[in-house]
């Protein structure tokens, strides 16, 4: 390592035989900054997880506008829409058809376990709506009480949800009644529930004895091939009568959404912070093993700065032990948080997964936090009279 940076250097590299020459403050530094980076590691994989668990319910439906209340930030928050604007809305001659879409959350008691499915109530007589890889077996929902149920839901063993089809269903009791599951589709628990389900509107409205056919969560609308989306948007906020409403792009909904939750949600606000802390953890931890390196050879530094070497060499060094300990630190933090986010994803079925961007963001910040506690150990070595020191 020595002759590499010396060669990279084009001098002695006396970063690098200080930090090691007490091995074991080296190696607690580089535990310290290997610590810091598997704690950004996980605050960064939740954060991505819950970002791909709010937006995973969008990807079920295709749409070109959203119709929804006021209060709705998020896709299954927020109070209920008339149907009526959807007949007001088809009056616009952009408008293709549009879709009422029911939102609710059907408890599965399964003696052990409790699984909470975020439950869609949608016409399946309408399938230009639903994502093409659901389209193949929207038919089945024709049937009362029929259900396309989430095989990646958390608590449903793999073996059992691998086994439903048309030919062996699975039948189960939720809302004091059977539903019947007859084909399966990919989703994902996420932050709100275990996991989804497809049911047609009059079997959501059959779990939901409360909920009117007039009223459903969200109105979803298509436009004709070539509208213009922002446009049929400004024309539908002063045809509809409710101004209250949101009325949206789809990919704005979704948008939102995932802002609100992020930012909002105590969930997104905790673990935004917790990458902050991490940050600083690594900071601080970098500083006090720099500063304490300048004070336990600040006579060597200051013979230098007697010998007439001025603050870059100074700064050159320090900056060469913070980056040694910000690239040695961040491989063993790569890896610890690899396998901390793969256990965490097998336990929870979270999309918990280490994704090159992450690995970049975290190296790029772990240098920048590193050579900004050299910059900030350096002040000492500025202030440092030698006449004082001998």
């Amino acid at each position: 390592m020595s002759r590499l940076l010396q060669r990279l250097f084009g001098r002695l590299p006396i970063g690098w035989l200080q930090l090691t020459h007490k091995r074991g403050r080296f190696a607690a530094a580089l535990a310290g900054v290997a610590f810091a980076n598997v704690l950004v590691f996980v605050q960064l994989g939740l954060m991505n997880s819950m970002a791909a668990a709010t937006l995973k319910p969008y990807g079920f439906f295709q749409a070109d506008i959203m119709i929804s209340a006021g209060d709705a930030n998020a896709l299954a928050e927020g109070g209920n829409v008339a149907r009526q604007w959807m007949l007001q809305a088809l009056a616009d001659p952009e408008v293709a058809e549009g879709l009422s879409l029911f939102v609710g959350t059907v408890p599965w008691d399964r003696g052990e376990t409790d699984i909470a499915l975020t439950t869609f109530g949608i016409d399946p007589g309408r399938p230009g709506f639903i994502a093409p890889g659901l389209t193949e077996d929207l038919h089945l929902l024709s049937v009362q009480d029929a259900a396309i149920l989430d095989r990646l839901a958390r608590g449903l063993p793999p073996d059992e949800a691998a086994a439903i089809r048309p030919q062996t269903p699975l039948r189960f009791e939720a809302q004091d009644r059977t539903l019947t599951a007859l084909a399966t589709f990919a989703g994902g628990g996420g932050f709100g529930g275990d996991g989804f389900m497809l049911v047609s509107d009059q079997t959501f409205l059959s779990l939901f004895p409360s909920r009117s056919s007039a009223a459903p969560d969200h109105i979803l609308l298509r436009l004709r091939p070539g509208a213009d989306v922002p446009a049929a948007i400004a024309r539908l906020r002063g045809l509809v009568s409710d101004q209250s409403l949101r009325i949206r792009s789809y990919g704005d909904a979704a948008a939102e959404d995932l802002r609100y939750q992020q930012t909002q949600r105590p969930t997104g606000v905790i673990f935004g912070f917790g990458v902050l802390i991490g940050v600083l953890v690594g900071l601080v931890i970098v500083y006090q093993v720099l500063s304490a390196d300048v004070a336990d050879h600040m006579r060597e530094y200051a013979t230098f700065k007697a010998m007439g070497y001025g603050p870059r060499f100074f700064l050159g060094i320090v900056l060469e032990e913070a980056l040694v300990l910000g690239l040695l630190g961040f491989l063993p933090g790569l890896a610890i948080g690899t396998a901390i986010l793969t256990l965490m994803g097998k336990v929870t079925t979270l999309p918990l997964t280490m994704t090159p961007g992450m690995a970049v963001t975290v190296f790029l910040g772990t240098v920048g936090f590193s050579a900004l506690s050299g910059i900030i150990a350096t002040r000492r070595l500025a202030a440092a009279d030698p006449a004082d020191l001998f």
